[in-house]
């Protein structure tokens, strides 16, 4: 397989960032010489979660360690340092996990810290049913599938704060319309400026402990009510 081309083939823009890690695991899965499965983890503080994974023994590995709290996959991901466990038989790093494992038919693994923006964000995580399955050719393959895998984060990242801003500026839009339509009953009712009236719409958001926003739409509302014929 052609890793390279297979990964440059990605596409990043305009799809959900599980797909997208979904498809490089599974292009990492064949790819990588000793891989019976792959994951990705990503962490945020304490919580560590698999985002995407190519075969469930990388699932079921992951999930013993997120339950004990440890393990070469998230040691990984805070240390930023690749963590190679040759044989999960021997292995005494992490005991209770590798006891654990080995009755899901995991022998070896290799974590490969995911690098993003200066920090470590989690790890490219390959597990296999043999002993000493992962070399440094291994090693070497993995850490470059961890820097396409941190410009698909910060795609994803970029875009989604892109999104936010747009929401943002949408509410903000929103708001200034409904405190302009609410300044303008004022200004039609007291026979005011702009300016007092802006003043009586913001000495009653403070007397009464409201948004000026929520106000303002109050007034708005009710200045469009039929009115009862006296």
């Amino acid at each position: 397989m052609d890793g390279y081309k297979a990964l440059a083939e990605v596409v990043l823009v305009g799809r959900p960032l599980e797909d997208v890690l979904n498809e490089v695991a599974g292009i990492a899965q064949v790819w990588l010489p000793g891989a019976e499965a792959t994951s990705v983890t990503l962490m945020r503080g304490d919580k560590a979660w698999t985002a995407a994974y190519s075969g469930r023994l990388a699932l079921d590995a992951d999930e013993l360690q997120y339950k004990q709290g440890y393990g070469p996959c998230m040691d990984a991901g805070r240390t930023g340092m690749p963590m190679v466990v040759a044989d999960m038989r021997t292995e005494q790093r992490w005991p209770t996990y590798t006891q654990r494992v080995v009755t899901h038919g995991v022998l070896s693994s290799l974590s490969v810290p995911l690098p993003f923006q200066g920090v470590t964000i989690g790890a490219l995580n390959n597990y296999s049913r043999e002993p000493d399955a992962f070399g440094d050719d291994t090693l070497e393959l993995a850490s470059e599938i961890t820097t396409y895998i941190g410009i698909a984060v910060m795609n994803a990242d970029a875009h989604a704060e892109a999104s936010a801003t747009a929401e943002h500026m949408r509410q903000a839009l929103e708001s200034r319309k409904t405190i302009d339509m609410a300044l303008g009953v004022l200004i039609a009712t007291h026979h005011c400026s702009p300016e007092d009236a802006f003043t009586i719409l913001s000495t009653a958001s403070q007397k009464h402990n409201r948004k000026l926003r929520s106000l303002a739409a109050d007034l708005v509302e009710s200045e469009s009510r039929p009115q009862n014929p006296s």
